[in-house]
C-alpha cells in the first residue's frame, strides 16, 4: 500500500500578539509580490516607512482581542483540522495518510514541514491550500512557495496540488449544513451575508478567476438554503489600502441595509475554511458594531466549518480523489 503525505496550507500567522511579532509577520506577508501587486522600489517605500509604522500596532490590538490560551486562532484551528483528518484518514485507511500542516507566512514554515515529509518517506504527496475559492494572492502564492523548496527535493515523490474546490459538493454540503444548524438553535435573520475576503480589482481584470469561484460558491449555497432573492448578498471583506477592490464592499452593505428596512442579518464567511482574526474579530466585532450603529438590531456571525464533521469529511473525500488521480499517473507531476 503506497502512502500518501497531505500537506495543508493555511495564510499564517504571527507568533504573539505583539507589536513586534505582528510587524515581523506583516514584512514577510506584504512583501510577497503576489499579495501586493505594486513595483518593488515603490512598495519598498511605502511599506517600510509608512504601513509598518502603524499597521503592527493596529494589528497586535486586533489580534489581542481574539488570542486564545493555545495561541492563535488560525493556527489553534488549522491544527484541529489536521488532527481531525489524521483521525478520519485512520478510520477509513489506516496507515495509508499521513496529514501535515504548513502556513505560507511564519511558522510552521512550508519548507520545514517538507523536511518532516521527506523523513517519512511517503509515495505521493497532496498539496492542499485551505482556500476554497482560487486566488494568486493566496492559493497561487501558496503553490508557489510549494513549488520552490520541493524543486530542492532529489528524488522527489510524486505530487498532485489541489488548486480550488469552491463548487466541491460535500463543501457545499458542509457548509449549507453549519447555516441550517444555526438556524435551527439560534432562528434565521432577514437576510443572509456571505462575506468573501477581498482582492484588488485589478487582479480579477488580470484573469484571476476569484470572483467567478466567489460567485459560483454563492450561487450553489444561496440554492442549497433555498433562499430567495432578497433573503441574501454576496460581499467582499478585509479591504486594504485606496485602491478600487472587488464590490460590494462588506461594510458599506452593512450600514446600508438598515435604511433598506433590513434590521437583522447572519453573515457567514465560505472563503475562510477556519475562523481567524478577519472573522473573529472584523466580522464578528467590528462590523457588528457597524451595522448596530447604521440602525441594525441583531447581527449573529455563522461560524466557520473549522473541525466539523462534515467539512473534515468533504476534504477527505477531495484527498482521496486527487490521490487516485496521482497513483494513476505514468510520470511524476511536479506542480
Amino acid at each position: 500500500m503506497k502512502k500518501t503525505a497531505v500537506l495543508l496550507i493555511n495564510l499564517g500567522t504571527p507568533e504573539a500578539p505583539t507589536e513586534e511579532a505582528v510587524r515581523e509577520y506583516l514584512r514577510e506577508f506584504l512583501w510577497d509580490p503576489k499579495v501586493v501587486q505594486i513595483p518593488r522600489a515603490l512598495w519598498w517605500v511605502i511599506l517600510n516607512f509608512f504601513v509598518l509604522k502603524k499597521r503592527p500596532a493596529q494589528s497586535a490590538k486586533a489580534y489581542q482581542k481574539v488570542w486564545t490560551d493555545e495561541g492563535s486562532p488560525l493556527l489553534v484551528n488549522s491544527k484541529k483540522i489536521q488532527v481531525s483528518l489524521q483521525a478520519l484518514a485512520e478510520q477509513n485507511r489506516a496507515g495509508q495518510y499521513e496529514i501535515f500542516l504548513a502556513m505560507r507566512y511564519g511558522q510552521p514554515s512550508i519548507e520545514s514541514v517538507l523536511g518532516q515529509v521527506k523523513k517519512a518517506g511517503v509515495d505521493n504527496i497532496i498539496v492542499l491550500p485551505l482556500y476554497p475559492q482560487f486566488a494568486t494572492s493566496s492559493t497561487g502564492t501558496a503553490l508557489h512557495a510549494f513549488r520552490q523548496a520541493y524543486a530542492k527535493w532529489g528524488a522527489a515523490p510524486r505530487s498532485k496540488t489541489i488548486i480550488d474546490y469552491h463548487d466541491n459538493e460535500a463543501y457545499i454540503n458542509a457548509l449549507a449544513q453549519s447555516v441550517q444548524t444555526y438556524w435551527k438553535e439560534h432562528g434565521k435573520a432577514e437576510c443572509l451575508l456571505l462575506s468573501f475576503h477581498g482582492v484588488p480589482d485589478r487582479t480579477i481584470k488580470q484573469g484571476d478567476p476569484y470572483l467567478d469561484h466567489c460567485t459560483k460558491t454563492t450561487e450553489l449555497l444561496v440554492e442549497k438554503l433555498r433562499l430567495k432573492p432578497l433573503e441574501w448578498r454576496m460581499v467582499f471583506q478585509s479591504r486594504f489600502g485606496k485602491a478600487k477592490w472587488i464590490q460590494p464592499y462588506c461594510v458599506e452593505t452593512l450600514e446600508a441595509l438598515p435604511e433598506e428596512g433590513i434590521k437583522s442579518v447572519d453573515v457567514v464567511c465560505p472563503g475562510f475554511s477556519v475562523d481567524c482574526l478577519e472573522t473573529l474579530e472584523e466580522i464578528a466585532m467590528q462590523n457588528k458594531d457597524i451595522f448596530l450603529k447604521a440602525g441594525g438590531e441583531n447581527y449573529r456571525y455563522i461560524p466557520a466549518l473549522n473541525d466539523d464533521d462534515a467539512h473534515i469529511a468533504a476534504l477527505l473525500s477531495l484527498i482521496e480523489e486527487n490521490n487516485k488521480e496521482v497513483n494513476s499517473e505514468p510520470t511524476l507531476e511536479v506542480s
